[in-house]
């Protein structure tokens, strides 16, 4: 467990001024690009990594995680304006936010999906710095047996959950934990599947890879499909003060739907795969079915916008749960994230507190203080975002298309980095097209260096002696709830496929 000097210390680097001003940008730059369809915050963070190599490494992670909490509530300013979610949790806000838009009443609902989405946020982050140190200390007890079997059933939660069956989720695992084994072996340090060129002996490059699969792909995809301008419900001209803003008394009739979406947000998000808008259409119904008046659901309830914003955004402090602790990601984001620590120098995990305490305590301050500043840069943009709602699509992607090259190319040193980046764009392209979860590819890819260190240390300590494994009864335990968990959802997708 860190030092009380060391978590002071850490807090206090949260609040100096270079942190403060990139996790501003970060939250800028995350609620700018969650207000325009089709970009989210996931693309903005593939994009920006790159460019946080010459940052400090808490200024650099604080500018991503600003970014990933700035579009949780942007996201929900063309749900309710265009009834087009800029990300795909903010689908269940559209459901109530659009049609009290259409009432004239935009103000209220984009207000009160801040609100909701600020609280939820809060809640989480107050979880996750409350149990991610003890959660760290039990994880230290785990040797490469039992890391093993939870990497196992990770996968196997991943796997089950994210893609349009348990056979292709499987799949686009083993294709990433292949494209992890390029470059140099880290039990042996001899180099392989490297093809003779010396740029691959470090391994693919991480920005390379992620910017090609997450941003290329789906740039080119909507930048195929863009419509021009669209037409968004405007402010009207004059509103009553009621009609422009969400009283307390309001906020505080929400207060239970709040924190049940608060809840069902921070336990999901804490388990591997489920993500965000299963959380999102989890609370709604939940709300929906506890109210007092549920035929008021899809006609511009608060409390509708309330459930589905306080469950999507609790769901990303949770998330950095078995990240920080295991060195897991529950999500896309989560992994990106990963992959910043990685290039910083610092490796995820229950070490992570003990070598990096300063750090990490530096962190939770920052994502405290990234909620503050949502909440304030929200109140006072949302007029301006509802002029991005409008910007054309065309003038947006392919400015962010520049920016995924120039990215790449100085993150990987030349042009060869831009070649991954195409080359992995097509294959994101190929594996939507046949049903292959990029997602679960890319979280595979980034773990699997560690578990092929866990593979090798557990074959070493069994010796060629599989019964061995009775000696570490929790990590049999892990494997076989792994087994177990595979087989309940394959067999759960068969029986909800239709006929």
């Amino acid at each position: 467990m860190p030092e009380l000097s060391m978590i002071l210390a850490g807090l206090g680097d949260a609040f100096s001024l270079q942190t403060l001003a990139f996790v501003l940008f970060g939250v800028i730059t995350g609620q700018f690009v969650g207000a325009v369809p089709g970009i989210g915050p996931v693309m903005a963070m593939a994009i920006a990594i790159p460019f946080t190599f010459g940052f400090d490494a808490l200024a650099g992670i604080g500018f991503l995680v600003g970014v990933n909490k700035g579009g949780l509530v942007g996201g929900a300013i063309p749900a309710v304006l265009l009834n087009t979610p800029g990300t795909p949790d903010a689908a269940a806000t559209a459901l109530d936010g659009y049609p009290l838009a259409r009432q004239g009443k935009p103000l209220k609902a984009t207000k009160m999906a801040l609100f909701a989405s600020v609280t939820g946020d809060t809640f989480s982050d107050i979880v996750l710095i409350t149990v991610s140190a003890p959660l760290a200390v039990l994880a230290l007890r785990m040797g490469p047996v039992e890391v093993l079997g939870l990497m196992m059933l990770a996968f196997a939660v991943i796997a089950g959950l994210m893609g349009s069956s348990l056979s292709k989720g499987f799949i686009a695992a083993a294709l990433g934990l292949l494209c992890a084994m390029v470059g140099t072996d880290p039990e042996h340090a001899t180099p392989r599947l490297f093809f003779g060129q010396y740029e691959l002996y470090d391994g693919l490059p991480l920005p390379a890879v992620a910017i090609g699969m997450l941003a290329i792909a789906e740039l080119l995809n909507r930048l195929a499909r863009s419509g021009g301008v669209r037409a968004a419900v405007t402010m009207p001209e004059r509103q009553s003060a009621a009609d422009k803003r969400v009283s307390w008394a309001e906020y505080w009739a929400c207060r239970y739907t709040i924190a049940r979406g608060a809840l069902i947000g921070t336990v999901l998000g804490a388990l591997p795969g489920i993500g965000s808008t299963a959380a999102a259409f989890m609370s709604y119904a939940s709300a929906r079915q506890a109210s007092r008046d549920p035929g008021s659901f899809g006609k511009g309830s608060l409390h509708g916008i309330a459930a589905a914003e306080s469950a999507n955004s609790s769901v990303m402090g949770a998330n950095m749960i078995p990240l920080l602790t295991l060195g897991i990601p529950g999500n896309v984001s989560a992994a990106l994230i990963i992959s910043a620590f990685m290039i910083h120098g610092v490796q995820p995990g229950p070490f992570l507190f003990e070598q990096q305490g300063r750090l990490i305590y530096g962190l939770f301050g920052a994502m405290i203080v990234a909620n503050a500043m949502n909440l304030l840069v929200g109140q006072i943009g949302l007029r301006l975002w509802v002029r991005v709602v409008s910007a054309p699509e065309s003038f947006i992607f392919s400015t962010a298309l520049l920016m995924c090259f120039v990215g790449v190319y100085l993150a990987s040193g030349g042009i060869f980095g831009i070649g991954v980046m195409l080359a992995f764009a097509v294959l994101a392209f190929v594996m939507n097209a046949f049903g292959f979860s990029v997602v679960v590819f890319i979280i595979a890819f980034f773990l699997g260096p560690r578990l092929e260190i866990s593979l090798s240390q557990t074959l070493a300590l069994l010796d060629g002696h599989p019964l061995r494994l009775l000696d570490y009864p929790f990590g049999l335990a892990l494997m076989a709830l792994a087994g177990a968990t595979g087989i309940y959802l394959a067999r759960r997708r068969q029986f909800d496929a239709p006929e």
